[in-house]
C-alpha cells in the first residue's frame, strides 16, 4: 500500500465545523498524528487508529514523524487547528517534504479547514467585510522587530486587523505595546472584537473599544478583531460596510 500524507484542518474545535473533506480524510487514515488537544476535538472519528500525541512547541516533530510514517505506507493525517495553511502545519510539513530527496517523498496534500479568524468573525457579526490584515504577535519565530513594523503598517493602512496569539504568560507585554501602535492610527473609540475559544467548551465573545479593552483579560484561546476607522459596533455586532457604494464598485 502507498502511503500518503494529508495536513487536515479540523476548524476551531466543534464537530459541526469539519469539513467533509476533513471528515473523509480522517475516516480514510491510518495513522493520526497532531498535537494533543486536536486529538481529543476529533476523537470519536479515531477508533481503531494508530493515534500519536505530540505537545505544544512540537510542531516540526510532529511533522517528521507523520512523513516517516507516510513513506512506510501509512495514510497519515496531520492535524491542524483551523486551517492548516494560516499559522497551521502545512507550513512545517511541506518545509519538511521538500527536504526530502524527490524520489522518497510521500504524496502529501493540505485539507482546508475553517480557520479561527472566519469562526470569530461570525461570532462578532460582519467585522472582516473589508480589507484585512492578520499579525501574530508571538515572536518565538518572528522577531519583535518586524511584528512592530508590519503592525504600524497596517494601522496606518486602516486595515481591520486580526491579531492571533495576542498574550501570554510569558510575554503579557507584547499587547500593550501593539495597542499603542494602532491608537497612534486609530480612535479610542474604535470597535475592538475579542473571542475566546471559538465553538469550543467556554466560549466568550465581546465587544470592546481600543479604547477600553481590558488586557488582563486577553490569553492565548483569544483572538482579537479591531476595526477599521470604518466599523461599527451596534447592538451586539460589529460591521465593516463592503463600501461599494461609495468606492463605485458593484
Amino acid at each position: 500500500m502507498r502511503g500518503r500524507l494529508s495536513v487536515v484542518g479540523i476548524g476551531p474545535g466543534d464537530e459541526t465545523l469539519l469539513t467533509p473533506m476533513a471528515r473523509r480524510t480522517l475516516e480514510e487514515a491510518t495513522a493520526v498524528v497532531g498535537y494533543r488537544g486536536y486529538l481529543e476535538m476529533v476523537s470519536p472519528l479515531l477508533g481503531g487508529k494508530n493515534a500519536l500525541p505530540f505537545e505544544l512547541g512540537q510542531e516540526v516533530e510532529r511533522a517528521w514523524r507523520a512523513l516517516d510514517l507516510a513513506s512506510q505506507g501509512e495514510r497519515v493525517a496531520l492535524l491542524s487547528s483551523g486551517d492548516p495553511g494560516i499559522y497551521g502545519m502545512a507550513s512545517p510539513a511541506l518545509e519538511a517534504w521538500l527536504a526530502l530527496p524527490a524520489p522518497q517523498r510521500p504524496p502529501l496534500e493540505v485539507v482546508p479547514g475553517v480557520p479561527a479568524l472566519a469562526a470569530c468573525a461570525a461570532l462578532l457579526g460582519a467585522p472582516l467585510g473589508h480589507d484585512f490584515a492578520v499579525v501574530s504577535l508571538s515572536d518565538l519565530l518572528t522577531p519583535w522587530e518586524v511584528i512592530v513594523r508590519r503592525l504600524e503598517a497596517a494601522a496606518a493602512a486602516d486595515f481591520v486587523l486580526v491579531i492571533y496569539n495576542p498574550r501570554s504568560r510569558g510575554r503579557p507585554w507584547q499587547l500593550g505595546e501593539a495597542r499603542r501602535i494602532v491608537l497612534r492610527h486609530r480612535s479610542p473609540d474604535t470597535p475592538v472584537g475579542l473571542v475566546r475559544r471559538a465553538y469550543r467548551q467556554g466560549q466568550a465573545a465581546l465587544i470592546a473599544t481600543l479604547g477600553t479593552l481590558d488586557e488582563a483579560a486577553v490569553d492565548m484561546e483569544t483572538t482579537i478583531i479591531v476595526g477599521s476607522s470604518r466599523t461599527l459596533a451596534r447592538d451586539g455586532v460589529m460591521l465593516t460596510p463592503r463600501g461599494y457604494r461609495q468606492e463605485g464598485k458593484g
